[in-house]
Parts: structure tokens; C-alpha cells; sequence
């Protein structure tokens, strides 16, 4: 995958691989298939955060910030509550459509989505970004490995995001885990 070694030459992943992640058991209990591309960005770098902007949501994370899981529920539940008095994104009006965390910003509120459309499969799923704490939502016709290279290149054309490099202006790119962040975690959930 051509997305992927670019992103791991740009920012490295851990030296020590995450934990595995039992695929067939997180699609079932998320109800859906989930991207190849994802799947690989989870397998190589696991539950952490890129230049201390993006978090990286995965399955059965110990941390229920992390857990791919747990942020569907809570996400679900405040977007279901947000459209009572709010318009939908426009992608959202198709018939079937609905979103699917996989990240979030640090500190902003804002999450990235999945735009799943009815009857598409998940590898032609594409990103939404929601500012979170406005009405704001911006459509990017990629997958989630290519929209985080994208970010981390500055090629992402997004009014997000820049203070990545009007403020931070990073010469190398990292990856922390969330365990160095974090703390120790728990057992990992099987």
C-alpha cells in the first residue's frame, strides 16, 4: 500500500507493534466491514496521536478516548441529539447514509468520519471532518490513510488543520502511543 509506506517514512510508527487487533470480532460488534486502509494504519501505529493533532480511534482500545467502539456510542448519541435542531451535512441526506468515527483532533472537539453510503463498500468509504463545536462539516473524497497524509503534508485541502504548520511547523512528523500518553493501560479488552 503506497499511502501507507509514504505516512510510515514520513512519521514513523512504534518501534514495539500495538496490540493485535481481532478484526472478524471489532466488524462484528461494529456491525460493518471496516477499511483495508484503516485496518493497516491500526496494525502498523495503533491507538495514538500524530504530530499532537490527530487521534487514531481502534478497536477495543484500553482507553475509551481511543476505542473505536466506545466513541461510535458516544458520537451516535450527540449527533443524534445535534440534528434535532441542526441540518444535516448534505451527505448525510441520501437514504442509508450515516457516519463512523475513526479520529478526532486534539482539544478542538472535532472528529473525523467515515461518510458510509448505502450499499458502498468500506474501502470507497470517504472522510467528513465535523469542527465539533459548530455546525461546520467538510467533505474529503478519500479514505482516512490518504486524508492523514494528506494533513501531515500540508496537500489536505482543508481550512483545518493548519496550525499544523503556521504553528507547530513540525520538521519531523511523530506518532505517540497512547500508552505513552496515557499511562499504563489496562488490559486491553478480548
Amino acid at each position: 500500500m503506497i499511502a501507507l509506506d509514504a505516512l510510515v517514512r514520513l512519521c514513523p510508527p512504534p518501534v514495539e507493534p500495538p496490540p493485535t487487533v481481532n478484526w472478524a470480532q471489532a466488524e462484528r460488534a461494529m456491525g460493518t466491514a471496516l477499511p483495508a486502509d484503516y485496518k493497516r494504519l491500526v496494525e502498523t501505529y495503533g491507538d495514538g496521536i500524530f504530530d499532537d493533532t490527530i487521534w487514531l480511534l481502534v478497536p477495543d482500545s484500553a482507553y475509551s478516548d481511543c476505542d473505536l467502539h466506545a466513541q461510535r456510542t458516544e458520537r451516535d448519541e450527540i449527533l443524534a441529539g445535534l440534528w434535532e435542531f441542526e441540518a444535516k451535512p448534505a451527505g448525510l441526506l441520501e437514504a442509508g447514509a450515516r457516519v463512523l468515527p475513526w479520529g478526532f483532533e486534539e482539544g478542538t472537539g472535532a472528529f473525523l468520519y467515515w461518510l458510509m453510503r448505502a450499499g458502498q463498500h468500506p474501502d470507497e468509504w470517504t472522510v467528513l471532518y465535523n469542527e465539533g463545536r459548530g455546525p461546520l462539516w467538510e467533505h474529503h473524497d478519500m479514505g482516512c490513510l490518504a486524508f492523514l497524509l494528506a494533513v501531515l503534508t500540508g496537500t489536505a485541502e482543508t481550512v483545518y488543520f493548519g496550525h499544523l504548520y503556521d504553528v507547530l511547523k513540525p520538521t519531523e512528523h511523530r506518532f505517540v502511543a497512547a500508552d505513552q500518553l496515557l499511562g499504563t493501560p489496562r488490559r486491553r479488552h478480548v
